[in-house]
């Protein structure tokens, strides 16, 4: 039986859209940032980078460090924009949209 492909979830995909983020304010090419990770002792081509970036690939720790460390981030910095639950990104917006906040009372005018 072939191995089953595992998904890349939402975190996958915040991860993914903040190592393009980074990369491209930094002016890096996806080959530049390759490069740098693999002289960081992390083997990484631009094609794997371009896999990662894309979530056809999912990013492993190690590369997800390296990664950040070749970006000049901390790789708690590149997940910052990812809601800790569903609840959160959902109580976020909710409050947005609604004028009674989240204690349930209402707004003084």
């Amino acid at each position: 039986m072939p191995p089953r492909s595992l998904e890349i979830g939402p975190a996958g995909k915040a991860a993914a859209r903040a190592i393009v983020r980074a990369r491209t304010a930094r002016g890096y090419s996806q080959r530049q940032l390759a490069a740098r990770v693999t002289a960081l002792g992390r083997p990484m081509t631009a094609t794997a980078l371009s896999r990662i970036e894309r979530t056809v690939r999912r990013c492993d720790i190690d590369d997800f460090v390296a990664i950040a460390t070749a970006l000049g981030a901390a790789p708690r910095t590149l997940l910052a924009s990812f809601p800790r639950d569903r609840g959160h990104a959902e109580r976020a917006e909710h409050s947005r949209r609604s004028p009674v906040g989240q204690t349930g009372d209402a707004p003084h005018h």
